[in-house]
């Protein structure tokens, strides 16, 4: 598979028109459609269904495989190239940096402020995902860095630790029995529809923190991000066990937040993979955000 025939597919997948991407991508129309039939007699498989009555593309289920790969591709295609232009003494290039909700982020946007004034042609490349998806990114090399909370396993990452900590609690509405209550015990949750972050029930952390009291827990469901939960939660389904900060809580929003008892936090580390040669911008970044994280923790340190 050549890589400009990939940027093809993916054009007639985005525009789900031949006649349409073949203009954004200024080639004709029969040439598109013969590089099309070439990729698919080359896979051995059907990637587009043609509509009868109209022009509209839709993909089978093996054109959606290849989107998803061709995808991450032509990504990392693009990655390797600006990787190797920065070397060659060209200004600016690409960050890319992946992580889970956490005030944590705050650290990681004054450092590319700071990046961005020194260098304005720096370009930053953001992705959202628990631990799971970051960690996937970062093996295959789409991400430079990746913000992981919680206790996870670096033997594949090299890391430092940010002076920060996310803590736990439970996001609930105003009106809501437990909202009169400083702390929440692991006893206050017996009976209630609980929300639970994917990312702590695959890694147990309501487990770690319950104990015994685990059983008394009923889940109504999992979530990945929180604002879409954030929404059940203010409509009334359920409560959210969440990380403080993150979801509305201010004085027009129908939700606050409790803080767990015993308290239960969340360290938060900056990872990036082991024997992997850093992108001269990456290196940057790196080199001022270890600088930033010093001065923060310095400036928390008692006096």
């Amino acid at each position: 598979m050549e890589l400009r025939v990939l940027r093809y597919f993916l054009a007639v997948a985005r525009e789900e028109s031949i006649s349409a991407a073949a203009a954004t991508l200024h080639i004709t129309q029969p040439t598109l459609s013969r590089q099309l039939m070439d990729l698919e007699k080359e896979l051995g498989c059907r990637l587009l269904i043609r509509g009868k009555r109209s022009h509209k593309i839709s993909l089978t289920e093996e054109g959606m495989l290849l989107r998803r790969r061709a995808e991450e591709i032509v990504e990392l295609a693009d990655q390797t190239e600006a990787e190797f232009a920065a070397r060659e003494g060209i200004l600016g290039g690409n960050i890319y940096l992946g992580g889970g909700e956490t005030n944590a982020m705050r650290l990681l946007a004054r450092t590319a402020l700071t990046l961005e004034q020194k260098v304005p042609s720096l370009r930053f490349h953001l992705f959202s995902g628990n631990a799971d998806d970051v960690c996937e990114r970062l093996d295959r090399g789409l991400l430079d860095f990746g913000l992981l909370i919680g206790k996870v396993n670096l033997d594949k990452y090299e890391f430092i630790s940010l002076p920060y900590h996310d803590v736990w609690g439970l996001l609930l509405r105003k009106d809501h029995p437990l909202s009169q209550k400083e702390t929440i015990c692991p006893s206050d949750l017996q009976g209630l529809p609980l929300w639970g972050s994917r990312q702590a029930a695959n890694r147990n952390t309501i487990a770690a923190w319950a104990g015994d009291d685990l059983p008394l827990i009923q889940y109504i469901g999992t979530y990945n991000l929180i604002h879409n939960v954030s929404l059940m939660v203010a409509e009334g389904l359920g409560v959210a066990f969440c990380l403080d900060g993150l979801a509305d809580t201010g004085p027009n929003s129908p939700l606050c937040f409790r803080p767990l008892d015993p308290p239960f936090w969340a360290p938060v580390v900056l990872v990036w993979k082991k024997h992997r040669l850093l992108s001269a911008p990456a290196q940057l970044f790196l080199n001022q955000i270890q600088q930033d994280a010093t001065i923060s923790s310095l400036a928390q340190s008692p006096k």
